[in-house]
């Protein structure tokens, strides 16, 4: 993904902070800076103009707020969500954080702010949103295929989803049971993944770790099997709240990410996309149990019957993970089905030694190209077989 530098960015600024507005219009040779004091002129102008590469909002605006605000634009200008929407504070605060990611703004930024970083992350969400613009006439290059689950495959998740809650549901009255007995907390959790498309949805699953996994990331940040020791974050999207390094707030699934390390992170190829500890010391008697018989995953069902994932596909990713994703060599992981079970997964498990990133990332492309084959089906069934016999394998994957 190439980032043009020789167009100025159009910017549509949205407050009355002077000092934002002058960092702006020093950089009058990167930036066409636009300011106007209250929504109401906010809308004149993008009635008026167009091309705007990203509306800059502070969080209080003249009669209402800047989360308000977003979300009379969607209404007004249903047409124009590729436009990317940045929500300004002077400080940080997890209520307006969590109203920020629900209303679909795609990032919230603390004062005082760095105007480079801005610029890379307005320029990298802008061809994130082409790219997932989906063209009727003739998609651009790079850009998304839509990926349509056929009959037999629909029929199938449909029949066997439905089935296995219904048999297993005493079953499962009795894992959770033993979760609450073991533990206090959520017998379950809820966190926004990216499957299809880079669509997100709701991803529910059992819970298998003790409920304060996330204030023990760091004492076991050198397990992870993906990344350095500087990286660490739980499979079950428990994020931690930490300090920040360039006082500009990234924000994604219930996490705050400091965008120069992000934006360091994203540079170096996807190297870190993806998160997994071996025998993680975080996880539950109980948790180990159903992780290793997968049954964890059988909320899972419930994602399948409402058409969100298939029994068969690649594994939906947390927000943070699918973002360093988006480049063109990339993108192709997503134009297939979001699944329970998969080509990487049957293959981690028939072998001895640790599968790189690259490699996972590799069979998912590969699965993809079956999904979009006349012998998708067949091969599901294929994968459904082997995962059978993996699950009961001592290696914990």
């Amino acid at each position: 993904m190439e980032i043009l530098s020789d167009k100025k960015i159009c910017l549509l600024y949205v407050g009355e902070n002077r000092g934002v507005e002058e960092q702006f219009q020093n950089c009058s040779k990167k930036v066409d800076f636009h300011q106007v004091k209250n929504s109401v002129l906010a809308i004149k102008w993008l009635e008026e103009n167009k091309g705007v590469d990203a509306i800059l909002c502070e969080k209080q605006i003249p009669g209402q707020t800047g989360i308000e605000f977003h979300r009379v634009l969607r209404k007004r200008f249903a047409n124009d969500h590729a436009i990317p929407f940045i929500l300004i504070a002077k400080e940080r605060n997890k209520e307006d954080l969590s109203d920020a990611v629900k209303s679909g703004i795609d990032d919230f930024y603390v004062q005082p702010l760095s105007i480079s970083n801005i610029l890379d992350r307005v320029q990298f969400l802008k061809e994130l949103k082409a790219n997932l613009k989906r063209e009727k006439i003739a998609p651009p290059k790079g850009a998304l295929k839509e990926y349509k689950i056929g009959f037999w495959k629909r029929s199938f998740d449909i029949a066997v989803s439905g089935l296995a809650l219904l048999l297993a549901s005493p079953f499962l009255l009795l894992v959770i049971l033993a979760i609450r007995l073991e533990s206090k907390g959520k017998v379950y959790y809820i966190s926004k993944r990216v499957g299809t498309g880079y669509k997100i949805f709701d991803f529910y699953k059992l819970r298998s770790m003790y409920p304060d996994a996330d204030k023990r990331l760091k004492e076991f940040q050198h397990l992870n099997q993906y990344a350095d020791a500087d990286e660490g974050k739980g499979e079950e999207d428990l994020h931690q709240e930490e300090s920040m390094s360039s006082g500009t707030v990234l924000i994604g699934d219930d996490t705050q990410v400091d965008e120069l390390q992000h934006n360091t992170k994203r540079r170096e190829s996807a190297k870190s996309a993806f998160v997994k500890f071996d025998n993680d010391p975080r996880i539950t008697k109980v948790g180990k149990i159903i992780r290793k018989l997968s049954i964890d995953e059988l909320p899972q069902l419930i994602n399948v019957l409402k058409g969100d994932m298939s029994i068969v596909g690649n594994r939906p990713l947390p927000l943070y993970e699918a973002e360093v994703l988006t480049t063109d060599e990339w993108t192709d992981r997503f134009n297939g089905p979001a699944g329970i079970t998969g080509l990487w997964q049957v293959e981690a498990r028939g072998r001895t030694s640790k599968m790189s990133p690259e490699e996972r990332k590799q069979l998912d492309i590969k699965y993809v190209k079956y999904a979009n084959s006349k012998y998708a089906f067949l091969i599901d069934m294929w994968i459904v077989l082997r995962t059978f016999k993996a699950v009961f394998q001592k290696e914990n994957v």
